[in-house]
């Protein structure tokens, strides 16, 4: 007795063992599964420094000529931007190749590509822009569009110093715009250094006026700030009552200028029960559509770098269940159509035995059974349960001695309205899925040359009954 008492007492150790592995195992692997989730890498910010090197930079200014003060301002910039982290930096110039005259306008080259830990490239190269010639602002705006390689994960910045306005006839504004929608760099940022040049650069992108040293190094220091910092943002997704209760939606996120999508998030309530916090990128204006039925839509939705942003919307649900009275397996993939009330465009095709979200109101569904059956000004209200319950259908089975014409009719009120035409290019049975009530078939045989030959069958269709209709004499 011993023995089997230590055996047992041996077995139930081993069972707890293997249990406790196995939570163990278990909660190892939501974690990991958490983990991996919270591990999806930032984006990486790459920053295009567009420096304008034609002659005027030479000029005198403030405590040194403009080129050299623009040098050592970048330069100290660059040293704080060393221990940044996921962030690249490249550096182009423009008017610094050829004398002027003549006018060359397409002076302007990448001096240092994009890479990781390349400041004191472009701290080296920085000394070695000679001011020379012409003001090809458009142009070396168009060429920076090819500076950035080709990345899934990355932020496009372009930072653009100049002392002047394009003089090469180029349009800055329109190239600026092309390479916005398309998606290429965000808004860029340019710094006029001497004098105030908002009313040409406005439409280029955001504008700093850098009307002495000291602006210039706030300016260079903001700039990077809206492009570094992290931003957050709130949806708040209201009910009815204007609280923020809805969630579980997908969000999408369009830049306001290109139409291009930026994110797509499924809302999301965090552990203190709020709506969670999302990181996004505040250079941008934003389209928010909510993906409710029908869906919500919210524009032109600015942030400011560095602050939290709440963004409400009201977005009230409830839910629609759509049932049959007793289901079988007489009755596969039913479908109803969904669409606002009074309203042709459809919103949804819900399967019947399902249940779904919408936006409270009043809908207008359309079962395709045969025949249809039309439910008009069906009520959704906040957090409350719709339910339609349609009747069971029955089935006919149809009989014909040869291939033919003809089609079913309900018969209402000594009125047949139609419902379904005969296939006379498949077999000499048709089994068909019909709601209660009175039909009538009508038929002839199409090698009946006679109109006479036609044969009529009224016959009723009960729920979850079958009926068999000959249609021969």
């Amino acid at each position: 007795m011993e023995t089997d008492s230590y055996l047992i007492n041996n077995i139930l150790i081993q069972k707890f063992i293997i249990s406790g592995l196995s939570l163990l195992l278990l909660v190892s692997g939501s974690y990991a599964q958490i983990q991996e989730e919270e591990e999806k890498p930032p984006p990486t910010t790459r920053i295009l420094f567009v420096l304008d090197g034609s002659q005027s930079m030479y000029g005198r200014w403030q405590s040194d000529m403009k080129i050299t003060i623009a040098r050592k301002l970048l330069s100290n910039l660059l040293d704080s931007l060393q221990n940044v982290e996921n962030i690249e930096l490249a550096l182009r110039a423009y008017g610094h190749q050829y004398p002027f005259p003549p006018q060359i306008c397409n002076d302007t080259r990448l001096i240092v590509p994009f890479a990781k830990d390349n400041i004191p490239t472009i701290k080296h190269k920085l000394r070695s822009i000679t001011p020379k010639g012409t003001t090809p602002i458009a142009y070396a705006l168009e060429q920076a569009g090819y500076d950035f390689p080709e990345c899934d994960n990355c932020r496009n910045i372009i930072v653009l110093i100049t002392d002047g306005l394009e003089e090469c006839d180029g349009d800055p504004c329109a190239v600026s715009y092309a390479l916005q929608k398309k998606g290429v760099v965000l808004k860029p940022f340019i710094i006029g250094i001497g004098r105030n040049f908002a009313e040409a650069f406005d439409c280029v992108g955001t504008y700093f006026d850098a009307s002495s040293e000291a602006e210039f190094s706030k300016a260079l220091n903001v700039v990077i700030s809206q492009a570094l910092n992290s931003t957050t943002a709130q949806m708040n997704l209201l009910d009815e009552y204007g609280k923020p209760t809805e969630t579980n939606v997908n969000m999408t996120f369009y830049d306001n200028f290109s139409g291009l999508i930026k994110y797509n998030f499924i809302h999301t309530m965090n552990y203190k029960g709020v709506p969670d916090t999302l990181i996004i990128d505040p250079l941008l204006a934003y389209d928010i559509v909510v993906h409710t039925i029908p869906p919500r839509r919210v524009d032109s939705i600015t942030l400011i770098s560095g602050k939290h942003t709440v963004i409400a919307i009201e977005t009230p649900q409830g839910y629609l269940d759509l049932k049959m009275e007793s289901r079988d397996k007489t009755v596969r993939d039913l479908k109803c159509i969904v669409r606002e009330n009074g309203k042709m465009e459809t919103l949804n095709v819900q399967q019947f035995g399902q249940t779904e979200k919408y936006i409270t109101g009043l809908y207008d569904l359309e079962a395709l059974t045969l025949p249809r059956i039309y439910i008009d000004d069906v009520e959704i209200t906040q957090s409350h349960t719709t339910t339609v319950e349609i009747p069971l259908p029955g089935i006919a089975v149809i009989e014909k001695k040869a291939n033919g014409y003809g089609s079913i009719f309900l018969v209402e009120e000594n009125e047949l309205k139609w419902i379904y035409n005969f296939r006379d290019n498949i077999s000499q049975r048709e089994t068909l899925v019909l709601q209660p009530g009175t039909y009538k078939a009508v038929f002839r045989s199409k090698y009946s040359k006679r109109s006479f030959s036609t044969v009529e069958k009224i016959f009723t269709i009960d729920s979850g009954k079958s009926v068999n209709v000959k249609l021969y004499r």
